[in-house]
This record gives C-alpha cells, structure tokens and sequence, in this order.
C-alpha cells in the first residue's frame, strides 16, 4: 500500500495527511488540531486517535515525536510532559488507534522526506538537515540511510548552547536582524562541517520561507547550503515513510514497491524470536475521567 497516514506532533498543533509514499505528495488535505496544553501522553494519543479516525485509512500509520525514539520508546521531553520519557509510544498509539502505529524523532522524519523528495533528492553521500526553529533539530542521512536521534542541536560552541544561541528562537529572543542571526548560524554551521564534512546542509523550520533573507549571509568552507522545500509537509511526508519501511508485505503484482531509503525493517516473524528487552516498558498514565 502507497498511500499511509503521516502525523506530525508539534509544540501547537498536531498534523495529519495522507500520503503516497511513492512520490512523496499529500495525498489528501492536511487536518491540524491544537496540541493540548501540556502535551501529556493520554491527551495526546487522543488527538492522534481522532486524526486516525477522521482519515480512515486501513494499514499503517507514521508518527513524529519531538524527542528521542528508539524502537518506539520515547526517551527524552524536552518540550513536552515528562511522562513522555521511558514510555512505549508505539504500543500506547497502537491501542489507542486499532493500527500498527510507528514513531520516528520530528527532525529526523523532515530529514528523510527532504533528503528523497526536497531539496537533497538525487544527492548522494552526507546530507545534514537542520530546523531552525523554537530549538534546532537534526537530520543525518548517508546514501539514503538515516543515523537517528542525532540532536545536534545540543552540541556546545565552547561556551554557547547551539540551540539556545542560534535557533530562530534566540534570533527573536535577541532581537538580531538576519545578517547577524546569519553570523552565529555560520559558527554553528562551520563547526558541524568540522565534524561531519556533509555534502549538502538542508535548512528547514520556521527560517525556510524566508531563505531570501540569510541565503547570502551564511558563510561555510567545503559543503553546500540549501533551504528545505517541503516546509510545513515534511514532517507528515517522513512520518508516513517510516510507517511504509514497518508495513505488512503485499503478496501479489504489488509487491515489487521498493522500501523507502533506510535499513530495511525486520518481519515481525523475525521480530517474534527476538527476546524482550530485561527492561520492562512503562505504560502510559491512566487518564482521569472528565
């Protein structure tokens, strides 16, 4: 199946839109509904369950987080409720919705819809993608394969937390037209170029539709800079990518859709023999009744 429900989980509102995984088009109009104030777990399983409801699409479903994920646990809430942290995501959306639902960090969804349908498709070796916005997030992808839950929005400029000194945040916070906001993202910029020597810098966020306004002030020594073209669809577009790598195999003349870029994902008979983790999951909270 092509056409999967993507779902963005962000600090305001929480997205969603069928997509063809295929070509990387919304396949539908997006639906946005306000995140809850605090975003704590059960309320927010209840906007993801009205989204999956309201769409009514069979099959799997793609979800973003604005945290750490791995193997579908949530492991850090920066900016979210705290009972966020340890929990077993995937099973808590999954009971919720009736579907096999599957997250993904909000960053590293943007970075691989950018990298195979935005402005890194046809790239090949290291492509860094970094959303300026409320904190810096990041995408790092080599030929095709993400390496997940980067964060390099945490690294330190010896004394300056990148996120907390260059976000598009800080920029307004600090009141800094987009030449010097331009200045402190080139440090932040040369020092991962430092590290990582990408091919490609993919600048997303909030600061993508204003590129005519930095574009021409960010300064780097090897790598080339380019803003984000899918902007506010990125999210959803990779959430539902991730979904498609978990989805069942089709049997029959559909059957040869090749996966999106990424490892491929293990069969759930292959998943079945291996053994649990020691460390037992949380359970969501229980929701108080109204």
């Amino acid at each position: 199946m092509s056409v999967i429900l993507g779902i963005d989980i962000g600090g305001s509102g929480i997205k969603g839109a069928p997509v063809d995984t295929r070509t990387g088009r919304l396949a539908g109009e997006r639906r946005r509904i306000p995140t809850p104030e605090g975003a704590a777990p059960g309320d927010v399983q209840s906007v993801v369950k009205e989204l999956v409801e309201h769409f009514g699409l069979p099959g799997a479903v793609g979800v973003t987080f604005p945290g750490i994920v791995q193997r579908g646990h949530t492991l850090s809430a920066a900016n979210v409720h705290p009972d966020w942290v340890g929990l077993d995501a995937d099973a808590l959306f999954s009971e919720a919705t009736g579907h096999e639902v599957h997250l993904i960090n909000d960053a590293d969804a943007a970075g691989l819809a950018e990298a195979r349908f935005g402005a890194g498709q046809g790239v090949q070796g290291t492509v860094m993608v970094l959303t300026f916005g409320t904190g810096i997030g990041s995408a790092l992808i080599h030929d095709g394969v993400l390496i997940p839950n980067t964060e390099l929005g945490h690294l330190w400029l010896r004394d300056k937390h990148a996120e907390s000194w260059a976000s598009d945040r800080a920029r307004e916070r600090d009141d800094l037209n987009w030449k010097q906001w331009s200045k402190r993202a080139s440090t932040y910029l040369q020092h991962l170029e430092l590290l990582f020597s990408p091919d490609l810098f993919i600048i997303g966020g909030g600061v993508s539709k204003k590129a005519d306004k930095w574009q021409d002030h960010l300064t780097v020594g090897r790598s080339r800079v380019v803003p984000a073209t899918l902007l506010n669809e990125a999210g959803i577009i990779g959430a539902a990518m991730m979904a498609a790598r978990h989805a069942e195999p089709v049997t029959g003349p559909a059957a040869a859709e090749p996966a999106p870029e990424g490892q491929p994902a293990p069969s759930k008979a292959a998943a079945a023999k291996t053994p649990a983790s020691k460390t037992p999951a949380r359970k969501a909270p229980a929701r108080k009744k109204a």
